[in-house]
C-alpha cells in the first residue's frame, strides 16, 4: 500500500475518533457508563476475534505470564479511559472533552520522560508549555476568577484523569509492545476490559433502561465500536508499520479539530473563539513536541 493511501485512511480514522465524542455525548446520558464501556469492546473485541484468527492462527493464544499485562493494559487503558470519558460526557461539551484529549501525545511524552528516560530538551519544554496553556484556558474559559471559586467543571477534570489514564496505557504499551504484536495487544486489551466489566454492568442493571434509551444512543454504541474502535485501530496499526509511530501520531492534531465541526454541526454545540485559541495552543504544543 502506498504511502498516499495510508495518508488517506488516517484521515478517515482520525474523523472516526473525531465522531466518537459525537456518539458518546448522543449514548452517555442515556446508557449507564460501564454498560456504555461493555457494549462497545464486547462488540468491538467478537470482531476482532476473527480478525485476529485469521491473520495470527494459533500463534495468538496467551500464557499465565501474559496475564498481568493484558489485566494492565484492559484495566488501566480501555475500562478506566472509558469509563471516565463516558462521565466526563454528561457534564462536559464534546467540544470541551475533544480539546483536553488532544493533549493525549503531550501527557504520553512527559510520562515518557519520566519513566522511560525519554530525552528533554528546549522545544519539548516548549511544546509542554503551549499545550498547558491551552488546557488552563479550556477550563477555565479564560475567567481567572473561577480559581477563587475552584468551580471547575466536573466533566472537563474527569476528562483530564482520563487522559492520564491512557497516556499511562500508550507507556506500558510502548514497553511491552516487543514482546506482541500490535493486533495481539489491541484485541487483549479489549478482552479483558469486557470481562472486568462484567460485575459493574450487572451492578447498573441496564434492562431495566432499555425502554426509556432512544434508538440514536444504540446506533451509537455500535458506531464506536466498528469505527473508531475495530477500523481505527487498525489503521493505526498499519501505519504505524508503515510511516513510522512519530508521522502516526501527528494526524491525532486533527481529532479536535474534526470534533469542532463535527460538535457544531451535530449537537449544535456553541463554538466561542477561546474554544479555536485553546485547540490551535494544544494542538501547537503537541506538534512541536512530535517533530521533535
Amino acid at each position: 500500500m502506498s504511502n498516499k493511501k495510508i495518508y488517506l485512511l488516517m484521515i478517515l480514522s482520525t474523523t472516526f475518533w473525531a465522531g466518537a465524542f459525537i456518539a458518546g455525548k448522543l449514548s452517555a446520558p442515556y446508557i449507564p457508563a460501564y454498560t456504555l464501556t461493555f457494549l462497545r469492546f464486547s462488540l468491538a473485541s467478537l470482531i476482532l476475534y476473527f480478525i485476529i484468527n485469521k491473520k495470527e492462527g494459533s500463534s495468538f493464544k496467551i500464557s499465565k505470564k501474559d496475564i498481568p499485562v493484558f489485566s494492565f493494559t484492559g484495566i488501566v487503558g480501555m475500562f478506566g479511559y472509558h469509563v471516565l470519558f463516558f462521565n466526563a460526557l454528561k457534564y462536559t461539551t464534546a467540544i470541551n472533552s475533544s480539546i483536553i484529549a488532544a493533549t493525549n501525545p503531550l501527557i504520553t511524552t512527559i510520562l515518557c520522560i519520566i519513566f522511560l528516560k525519554d530525552r528533554i530538551n528546549f522545544k519539548r519544554i516548549l511544546g509542554i508549555i503551549l499545550s498547558f496553556i491551552g488546557v488552563f484556558l479550556t477550563l477555565t474559559n479564560a475567567d481567572i476568577s473561577i480559581f477563587k471559586t475552584l468551580s471547575f467543571n466536573k466533566g472537563d477534570i474527569l476528562m483530564i484523569i482520563a487522559v492520564l489514564m491512557w497516556a499511562s496505557y500508550s507507556v506500558y504499551s510502548k514497553k511491552v509492545m516487543p514482546n506482541y504484536s500490535p493486533l495481539i495487544l489491541t484485541y487483549y486489551s479489549f478482552l479483558f476490559c469486557t470481562i472486568f466489566l462484567i460485575p459493574f454492568v450487572i451492578y447498573e442493571a441496564p434492562w431495566k433502561l432499555i425502554n426509556n434509551i432512544p434508538y440514536y444512543s444504540y446506533i451509537a454504541s455500535i458506531y464506536m465500536s466498528i469505527f473508531p474502535s475495530v477500523i481505527g485501530y487498525l489503521v493505526q496499526q498499519m501505519s504505524i508499520k508503515q510511516i513510522g509511530p512519530s508521522k502516526t501520531a501527528i494526524f491525532i492534531n486533527l481529532v479536535p479539530i474534526f470534533s469542532i465541526i463535527l460538535s457544531t454541526l451535530i449537537l449544535k454545540e456553541t463554538l466561542y473563539p477561546i474554544k479555536i485559541l485553546t485547540a490551535l495552543l494544544i494542538i501547537s504544543g503537541v506538534y512541536i513536541c512530535q517533530k521533535n
